[in-house]
């Protein structure tokens, strides 16, 4: 999506920006990240003080590297997703490129989970005793894990990214969520979801500047049977996220091919 992929040339015109602008303006810097003697952040280095709580902090800017936005299998085994009937007549329509001005991201609506993950653009994990919310750069959206002992509702309203609840495991945070509407792509080349969609999302900081989120998909109406993905994210330092407005300047839906192309 043209909107998605310029980010980099707008971190590259900001970065010049910021040079040319008095030394007080630079308030993107951070300084509690540790740093290699040349100045560049040790994404390396160990992971940062635990929270009061006792837990690992996950707090920080994010960003999927390598981003597995155009196809969610790309690094699983042959066999290791196997579609239902149903869900692989949806995946080959969409996969042939008949319906791609349909994927949900070309609307500016929202991504999904797993796929709000797999996207170029950074985050924010924002990390309390009872909560976490994720800030998400693409769309302006976000996300809230309840950590306050409370259930999954049992009559969910259908939402694009449901409702969840997590729990530690050690040094690893769990969430599980319910209750999706069933529209969001998994990824560009159209894996389904239906309103039967479970996931459980494991986040789990490795050192300073490296997570990993892995992500079990359990969807019995498109899929055979359960299966994870892994997305690897990177520390996103010395910057935050930027307002991005999709419906501002979409110009995605001319370059895409659908039976229903506007």
């Amino acid at each position: 999506m043209l909107f998605v992929y310029n980010r980099v040339v707008m971190k590259a015109i900001i970065a010049g920006l910021i040079l040319l602008a008095p030394l007080p303006a630079q308030w993107i810097i951070q300084d509690k990240i540790p740093r290699n003697k040349d100045g560049s952040p040790n994404l390396s280095a160990p992971l940062p003080p635990r929270k009061p709580d006792g837990h690992p902090d996950l707090s920080g800017i994010w960003i999927a590297e390598p981003a597995l936005l155009h196809d969610a299998t790309a690094h699983l085994k042959p066999g290791e997703v196997q579609l239902t009937p149903k869900g692989q007549a949806i995946y080959d329509e969409r996969k042939s490129g008949a319906v791609a001005n349909e994927d949900p991201d070309a609307h500016c609506l929202p991504q999904g989970v797993p796929k709000i993950h797999h996207t170029p653009l950074p985050f924010k994990i924002v990390q309390e005793h009872d909560l976490v919310v994720m800030l998400y750069e693409a769309f302006g959206q976000y996300r809230q894990f309840f950590l306050d002992g409370r259930p999954l509702p049992t009559d969910p309203n259908p939402q694009w990214y449901g409702y969840s609840v997590g729990h530690w495991e050690g040094d690893t945070l769990v969430v599980n969520s319910i209750g999706f509407n069933g529209k969001a792509w998994m990824d560009q080349a159209g894996l389904p979801t239906s309103e039967a969609l479970k996931t459980v999302e494991r986040f789990h900081r490795i050192d300073f500047g490296h997570l990993e989120i892995t992500t079990t998909i359990d969807d019995p109406v498109d899929y055979k049977k359960p299966w994870t993905v892994t997305q690897p994210a990177v520390l996103f330092p010395d910057t935050d996220l930027l307002e991005h407005v999709c419906n501002e300047n979409n110009k995605d839906l001319e370059h895409l091919s659908g039976k229903n192309k506007p």
